[in-house]
């Protein structure tokens, strides 16, 4: 009888061991895909001012008269920086949208890092930055220290050309995962909304489940981890220690201009992983909660309590659905978001 207890045990202690080994094979396997060179560098090029290029792919030639645009649709890649994958989601989610896609211009910018640039032999113009600083709007490393929320700045001053783009209407900026908390913290800080704005175009932001979000007060879901977890109030967690782009708003204009955009919070409900490969696993990150999906009901909860709440903020749930680009952005939410296709039953 001792002798069967502890040969379960035994083997017990060997299944562990051996599921445990398998989360670290996975997780390096994650770090070493991240600083991988990317398979694919983007064709299409945009001047960001004088200071370099940013290569983006467009689903057509976008510096001649567009009339029939009446929409562009912006989808920013993940921390892997594979603007190609996101680019064919983005197409699958066109054509799933029917007729409501069709007057759709797509737009899928890449934020390469300093690995990428010998391997692919591209020139010193090349915008590249640190592997996830795109994400918070940090500097780029060359060829000169401009922010990558300046790069979306000068996307969104493009499509504002009405030479180019007489009959547009909407534009919306997604991302996931990665893609997702630059789109989050571009809502707060972005000055690209400006021009469309003026020009009657209106502006939406949809957050895929990111692994984190900007907070603007100190209190966190988790206030024993916040407690214990020095700098998790800076940015891009919270409104400490802001770059350079966001230096010269305080954190309360910040919040005014957030409350007043248009922001759709999409979290898959199998988000749930504590222990996903790419989750933001530091003390900041998990100050905000355990997983994704419960990081994105505690954010959403906590600008919904303040004063004044948030009108102009919805959250979707995506049922069934876990950390996957694809399945987010052509669900039917996904579809709702990007295209206003119906169909869409777990909004809230």
């Amino acid at each position: 009888m001792m002798s069967s207890k502890w040969a379960l045990t035994a083997l017990l202690g060997v299944l562990l061991f051996a599921a445990a080994a398998l989360g670290s094979i996975v997780v390096a396997q994650d770090e070493t895909a991240a600083n991988r060179p990317v398979a694919v560098v983007a064709e299409q090029r945009l001047a960001v001012g004088d200071r370099g290029v940013l290569p983006l792919y467009a689903s057509r030639p976008w510096t001649v008269e567009m009339p029939d645009i009446t929409r562009a649709v912006l989808v920013l890649h993940g921390r892997l920086r594979n603007a190609n994958v996101y680019f064919e989601t983005a197409k699958k989610a066109q054509a799933a949208a029917g007729p409501l896609g069709a007057a759709t211009l797509l737009i899928v910018p890449q934020f390469l890092a300093q690995a990428d640039i010998e391997p692919h032999h591209l020139p010193d113009d090349i915008l590249r930055w640190q592997l996830t600083g795109w994400q918070a709007g940090d500097a780029a490393l060359g060829p000169r220290p401009v922010s990558s929320f300046e790069a979306l700045d000068a996307i969104l001053a493009h499509l504002a050309n009405r030479a180019l783009f007489p009959a547009l209407a909407e534009v919306v900026i997604a991302g996931h995962s990665g893609g997702g908390q630059m789109v989050q913290r571009y809502a707060i800080a972005g000055r690209g909304e400006a021009a469309l704005a003026e020009r009657r175009v209106s502006v939406r932001y949809v957050v895929a489940n990111p692994s984190s979000y900007a907070y603007f007060s100190a209190s966190r879901p988790e206030p024993a981890i916040a407690a214990a977890c020095p700098g998790y109030d800076d940015w891009k967690y919270g409104m400490a220690k802001r770059p350079a782009y966001l230096a010269d708003a305080t954190p309360a204009q910040l919040e005014t201009t957030y409350v007043s955009r248009r922001v759709i919070y999409l979290l898959g409900t199998r988000d749930t992983d504590p222990d996903h490969p790419a989750l933001d696993k530091t003390c900041m990150a998990k100050a905000q909660g355990a997983s994704r999906h419960a990081r994105g009901h505690a954010y959403a909860a906590a600008m919904a309590a303040r004063p004044g709440g948030t009108p102009r903020h919805q959250l979707w749930d995506v049922v069934g659905v876990g950390h996957n680009g694809n399945k987010m952005l052509t669900s039917p939410c996904g579809l709702k978001a990007l295209f206003d296709m119906p169909g869409c039953e777990a909004s809230h």
